[in-house]
């Protein structure tokens, strides 16, 4: 399964890009995510920064490890998570077009066991209008808290 979506935020490319980076704090300003534990925290990079992640998924608590395994300062980052016989990866990316900030969000969920390969197979479109649904409301609550500073 993959997917990216996007959202043209009226701020400056560096603006959106300290919002996005600010994992510690984006509890606050993303809906969907109740709380975030910093996990590991390399002191000259964000290659390697480690946090769990707990949203509401489908009606119950869901937690993630996730780490960066990419990063460019103001242009994206890639985590990866592995959970559930799947590997997630996600990106987040800013780019200025036509002095706006584009902020694309892209997801990739790669099963690596049996059971994750037939659960894909049978759930998958399902899943994917779901996820498409949370990062589009992720983008927008970035969107509003940068354009309201």
């Amino acid at each position: 399964m993959e997917l990216s979506a996007q959202t043209l935020i009226n701020r400056p490319v560096e603006l959106v890009w300290n919002q996005i980076i600010d994992i510690r704090n984006s509890a606050q300003f993303i809906e969907g995510i109740i709380k975030i534990e910093v996990l590991e925290e390399p002191e000259n990079t964000r290659i390697g920064f480690k946090w769990k992640e707990t949203r509401m998924m489908f009606g119950k608590e869901a937690t993630e490890i996730m780490w960066i395994t990419e990063y460019k300062e103001n242009e994206y980052y890639q985590t990866r998570a592995e959970s559930h016989g799947s590997v997630y990866i996600s990106r987040m990316a800013v780019e200025e077009v036509n002095s706006q900030t584009q902020l694309t969000m892209s997801f990739k969920g790669e099963p690596q066991t049996f059971m994750a390969k037939m659960f894909s197979k049978l759930m998958g479109a399902m899943m994917k209008g779901s996820m498409k649904k949370i990062v589009l409301k992720d983008l927008a609550d970035i969107k509003v808290t940068v354009e309201a500073k």
